[in-house]
């Protein structure tokens, strides 16, 4: 059964930073996601120590915003299987069905442009509690929840 979780990043403002999450797969090897989010839903600046993914737009627009990592780079990202080095800020507009790779380092964000969009991604193995590291040290990946009722369904952030 997938698991899912919203987030606001711990920022409180989920219309300007947020995004649903739904894990489809979790496993050592692999991981597969569906998000969603709507125009300006920001997926704040951050990167990985170890995942490397793949962000597909499904549908909608979704405007990707690299830099190099913080080792300065450069730094190797594939923009529909096309590798393109990341030596300074680049941005990237995915349509529905393309996607960009990105490598463990690569400090990344990401929008929607129009109400609806549907992100997927594809990477290895995923640890949201010890791979993420955010720019702003503000945001979390978890927000606080004050659960108002029993739950019915658990969240990712519900760990067993």
């Amino acid at each position: 059964m997938p698991r899912w979780d919203v987030t606001d990043f711990g920022l409180g403002e989920w219309q300007r930073y947020g995004l649903v999450l739904v894990n489809l797969a979790e496993e050592p090897e692999y991981c597969e996601k569906l998000m969603y989010a709507r125009r300006g839903m920001t997926t704040p600046w951050h990167y990985h120590l170890k995942k490397k993914e793949d962000i597909i737009c499904r549908s909608g627009c979704l405007v990707v915003y690299v830099k190099p990592s913080v080792g300065g780079g450069p730094d190797l990202v594939k923009v529909n299987r096309e590798p393109i080095e990341v030596t300074g800020p680049q941005t990237y507009i995915l349509t529905p069905g393309h996607r960009i790779t990105l490598t463990p380092g690569v400090i990344h964000e990401f929008v929607p442009t129009l109400d609806r969009t549907v992100i997927g991604e594809v990477s290895t193995e995923n640890d949201d509690l010890h791979d993420n590291v955010f720019l702003n040290e503000d945001v979390g990946r978890y927000p606080q929840v004050e659960e108002d009722e029993p739950a019915t369904v658990r969240l990712l952030s519900d760990r067993a």
